[in-house]
C-alpha cells in the first residue's frame, strides 16, 4: 500500500518507518528541510529505542522516503496521516493550526478519492474541522472527488515506541460505521500487526478523539493519586511500597501505574489533561478530578528540591546537588515538563548549584535551560558527583538501579541521598552512611 505521513516528527517518524517495515511504501513529509535531509542521511533526531534499525531498514529497502514536497505527498498516496504536533495553546487548548494547515495542504492538492487519518492526539470535533477544512479547498477547487475522515489515535509509550506500534494492545479507529471501503482499507493496513487478536476497535469518530484524551487522563489521574497517598504516607509512617504491592495484588486495580514518585512529564499527560479540562470547561463541566491530578502534580514535580531544602535546614545557598536523570522518563531524551527541570530551577533559586547528568537527555535539558547560571551538564554519573553535598535521582535509567551505596557516601560531602523514583532499598542505602529520603518511604524498615 501507498501511504502518506504528513509530519515527520515523534508519532509520524514511527508510524512511516513501522508501515514500511511490513512491505508498505510510505513517504513522511515535513517542512522542516533540516530534518528532513537528516532523515535521508538515517540520522534520527530524536532518541528512542530501536528507531534507527527500522528507519535505516525502511531507506535501505526503498520502502521509506522522505520529502519537503506536499505534491510529492499528495500524488505519492491514497491514504494520508496527518501526525503533527497539537501543542498546549495559552489557555491549556490543544492548539489545531497545524492540523488544519495540513487539512488545507491536501485539500489544494487531492487528485483522487482520498482517506485522510488523524493520528494526533486532538480533542472531540477535530476531524469535523479537518473535513470542513478539505470540502472548503476541493469546492473552491471544484474538484468532486471523495475524501473520507478518520481518527486513529496513538498510544505509543517514549522509550518503547517502536515495539508499541508493532505490537499494539488496542488499534483505535474512528470511522463512519457504514464506510465499508474504509473499514476494509484499515483492517489490510493492520493486518500485520493484528495477526493473533483482532485489536482494532472500530467506533464512531468522536468517540475515538475522546478515547485518547480519557486513556492519558486516566493513567495520569492514577499517577497523581498514588503521588498523595505517598505523600500521606510519609506523614504517617507508611512505607508506600508496601501499600502499592497490597492494593496492586487486586486484579480490579492491578500494578501498572501504581508507582509513587516526583510527578509525570512529557509531551503527552501534561498536555492532553490541559485540553481536556479545557474541553470540559468548554461544555460547562468542571472536570474537578483532572484539575485536582494536575494540580498534585505541579507540586509532586518541585518535591524533592523541597525535600533537599529541608534536609540542609532551609538554606542550601553554597551546597551542590549532583542530580542524576534529566528526562522525564527512562530510554528517552524529552524534557519537556520534566521534573528535573523544576527541581532545578527550585534548586537555582534557593541559592544551590546544580550537576547534572542523564545518558540520553543533557543537550535537550540544555536547550530547555538556556542561560542558566549554576547548572552544569556532566559526562557520566561520577562526574556529576564531584564536589557534590547530595544526589537526587530523578529518572529511573537502568545505570543508576544499582549504584556503590559506600563509594556514593564516600564522594557526598553531606552524605544525602533523594530517591525521587523510590529504586533503592533504604536500609542498604543507610547501612552505607548516607541519609535516604525517598517519595513515600518515612516508614520503610520501620
Amino acid at each position: 500500500m501507498n501511504i502518506s505521513v504528513i509530519g515527520s516528527g515523534y508519532v509520524g517518524l514511527v508510524t512511516g518507518a513501522c508501515l514500511a517495515d511490513v512491505g508498505n511504501h510510505v513517504l513522511c513529509l515535513d517542512t522542516n528541510a533540516a530534518k528532513i535531509e537528516r532523515l535521508r542521511a538515517g540520522e534520527i533526531p530524536i532518541y528512542e529505542p530501536g528507531l534507527d534499525t527500522v528507519v535505516a531498514r525502511g531507506i535501505g529497502a526503498g520502502r521509506l522516503e522522505f520529502a519537503t514536497d506536499a505534491a510529492a505527498a499528495v500524488a505519492h498516496a491514497a491514504v494520508v496521516f496527518i501526525a503533527v504536533g497539537t501543542p498546549s495553546d495559552e489557555d491549556g487548548s490543544a492548539d489545531l493550526s497545524h492540523v488544519l494547515e495540513a487539512a488545507r495542504e491536501l485539500g489544494r492538492r487531492i487528485t483522487r478519492d482520498t482517506l485522510v487519518i488523524t493520528k494526533s492526539t486532538v480533542p472531540v470535533g477535530t476531524s469535523d474541522r479537518v473535513r470542513e477544512a478539505l470540502q472548503q479547498e476541493l469546492r473552491s477547487r471544484g474538484v468532486p472527488h471523495r475524501v473520507t475522515v478518520a481518527s486513529n489515535p496513538e498510544f505509543l509509550k517514549e522509550g518503547f515506541a517502536v515495539d508499541d506500534f508493532m505490537r499494539p494492545d488496542r488499534i483505535v479507529v474512528g470511522l463512519d460505521a457504514h464506510d465499508h471501503e474504509a473499514r476494509e482499507t484499515f483492517r489490510q493496513l493492520y493486518a500485520p500487526f493484528n495477526r493473533n487478536h483482532d485489536r482494532v476497535l472500530f467506533m464512531d469518530v468522536r468517540a475515538a478523539e475522546f478515547t485518547k484524551y480519557a486513556a492519558n487522563c486516566m493513567l495520569a489521574v492514577r499517577i497523581s493519586f498514588m503521588n498523595e497517598l505517598a505523600n500521606l504516607s510519609d506523614r504517617l509512617g507508611v512505607d508506600i511500597e508496601h501499600v502499592r504491592r497490597g492494593i496492586g495484588a487486586d486484579p480490579r486495580i492491578g500494578p501498572h501505574f501504581l508507582y509513587a514518585g516526583a510527578g509525570f512529564g512529557g509531551s503527552c499527560f501534561p498536555k492532553d489533561l490541559r485540553a481536556l479540562i479545557h474541553t470540559a470547561a468548554e461544555v460547562g463541566e468542571q472536570a474537578q478530578l483532572m484539575r485536582a491530578a494536575q494540580d498534585v502534580n505541579t507540586r509532586q514535580r518541585r518535591l524533592l528540591a523541597d525535600k533537599i531544602i529541608a534536609h540542609f535546614g532551609g538554606d542550601v545557598r553554597g551546597r551542590t546537588v549532583a542530580l542524576w536523570g534529566l528526562a522525564f522518563k527512562a530510554n528517552t531524551d524529552d524534557v519537556r515538563e520534566a521534573s528535573s527541570l523544576a527541581i532545578i530551577d527550585t534548586l537555582l533559586q534557593a541559592g544551590a548549584t546544580v550537576r547534572a547528568y542523564d545518558p540520553a537527555a543533557n543537550e535537550t535539558a540544555a536547550a530547555a535551560l538556556p542561560g542558566r547560571a549554576g547548572v552544569t551538564f556532566c559526562a557520566s554519573a561520577q562526574a556529576a558527583l564531584q564536589g557534590a553535598d547530595a544526589l537526587a535521582v530523578v529518572t529511573e535509567w537502568l545505570e543508576f538501579r544499582s549504584p556503590d551505596f559506600d563509594a556514593l557516601a564516600g564522594a557526598l560531602k553531606a552524605k544525602a541521598l533523594f530517591d525521587g523514583r523510590n529504586l533503592y532499598d533504604p536500609a542498604s542505602v543507610r547501612k552505607a552512611g548516607l541519609a535516604y529520603y525517598g517519595v513515600g518511604r518515612s516508614g520503610a524498615g520501620v
